[in-house]
């Protein structure tokens, strides 16, 4: 097996946080005029669009097979479940504490990861995870009171989804291309959404003014898959869902900035726990870059 590169994982997963935050502020600005189906569908097809674009140009397209097409499917349809449950709630719940929320995710890939992967729960990794979500709870506080709303459940339900996504990603990605694996996420969840969107006769279009946001969410979509499904392929996914924890502090900031979201002293300080827990995984991956499975 290749050894594990954290670093290089890590910048992959810089512009998979930067694709998220998009997806964020895209969203918030589509969602009065569009259910999640229709959102999931034009950012699939846009997805779509681009990836058979980039197969064909660079020569690529031989990469994409029909092995592993059962993986495929469930990998894209726990995918699409997930997403549309996070859209959802984004319209419920501030940006930073949905972002908070959807961070128990590496706390369940790092349980999950052992059983599904093969992949040691070293002491460090463990250590960072259970940091960096204690950090997450400081900031989202879901037990205080009203703090675990509907919207905030919805978020949970989400991170569940995008840890199993997370999962299957990692297995497909030993022996899959990574091109291979867009291509079907794109194409299986554009027929999943048109599916979906069109389930009650009618598929509402976009305004003139929101198309930029809608072609945004798309090519952050996308942008954000390829960070992940990259770093993935780098490093174990202990290793790679806990950098996500960057997503907290930058989406905090946007969600001051943009929507008057002021995060308050708590959320300042959640986030520098989470700072601390990737600084820790991090420092310990590329001093033993042999600790994978």
């Amino acid at each position: 097996m290749p050894a594990s590169r954290p670093l290089a994982a890590a910048l992959w997963m810089s512009g998979s946080i930067a694709g998220f935050t998009a997806i964020a502020v895209a969203g918030r600005q589509i969602g009065p005029a569009l259910d999640t189906f229709e959102m999931m569908l034009y950012r699939s097809a846009i997805g779509f669009a681009l990836v058979a674009a980039f197969a064909l140009a660079t020569g690529r397209a031989g990469r994409i097979t029909a092995d592993r097409l059962g993986t495929h499917a469930l990998r894209n349809a726990i995918h699409f479940a997930g997403q549309n449950l996070w859209l959802h709630a984004l319209g419920l719940i501030p940006l930073a504490q949905l972002f908070a929320l959807e961070f128990s995710t590496p706390l369940i890939v790092a349980l999950l990861a052992p059983l599904a992967l093969g992949e040691r729960l070293t002491p460090r990794r463990l250590a960072a995870t259970v940091l960096g979500f204690a950090g997450v709870l400081v900031v989202a506080r879901p037990f205080a009171a009203g703090g675990l709303s509907a919207g905030a459940l919805v978020a949970l339900a989400s991170a569940l989804a995008f840890a199993l996504t997370a999962l299957v990603t990692k297995r497909l990605t030993r022996t899959t291309d990574v091109t291979c694996i867009l291509f079907w996420l794109t194409l299986m969840q554009t027929g999943l959404a048109l599916a979906t969107a069109g389930a009650d006769g009618r598929i509402a279009l976009p305004a003139a003014a929101l198309w930029p946001w809608v072609a945004l969410l798309g090519v952050a979509g996308l942008a954000a898959h390829v960070g992940l499904t990259m770093a993935l392929s780098l490093a174990p996914a202990t290793v790679v869902t806990p950098i996500d924890f960057l997503r907290l502090p930058v989406i905090a900031v946007v969600g001051w900035l943009a929507y008057a979201e002021a995060p308050d002293p708590l959320v300042l300080a959640g986030g520098a726990v989470i700072l601390a827990a990737n600084w820790i995984n991090l420092r310990g991956e590329a001093r033993v870059p042999s600790a994978t499975a």
